[in-house]
């Protein structure tokens, strides 16, 4: 079987991580951006840790379950992974609907940072 390139599991396993804090509390995703990641929902741009938790915190559902159907990352320059994901999600008592978000992950000194 051949071993899977680096960058798959490296973004994986950040995927994972970020719908977990998004589906259990949203005010933690602070912690995997950086001061200049960005945001794009619908239309509106933001920049920064606070500006983009506080969107994501205001957001008028109380609870989401996300459920990832597929998974695309690819290496980028810069030492970078994009990421496009897929499937679906419940929030609060609405129907079932998809979903799909790009992720553009960065690493800066040995560290993973979400620019998005």
């Amino acid at each position: 079987m051949e071993d899977k390139p680096i960058w798959e599991p490296i973004q994986s396993s950040f995927i994972q991580h970020y719908y977990q804090l998004f589906d259990n509390d949203r005010t933690q995703l602070g912690t995997i951006y950086i001061d200049t990641s960005c945001l794009t929902w619908e239309g509106q741009q933001f920049q920064g840790k606070a500006p983009m938790v506080e969107k994501l915190f205001s957001l008028p559902f109380q609870k989401i379950q996300h459920s990832i159907t597929a998974q695309d990352h690819q290496p980028m320059p810069d030492s970078c992974i994009t990421s496009m994901v897929v499937g679906q999600l419940k929030a609060d008592e609405d129907p079932i609907m998809g979903f799909h978000q790009m992720f553009l992950l960065k690493n800066i000194s040995d560290a993973w940072g979400l620019h998005q």
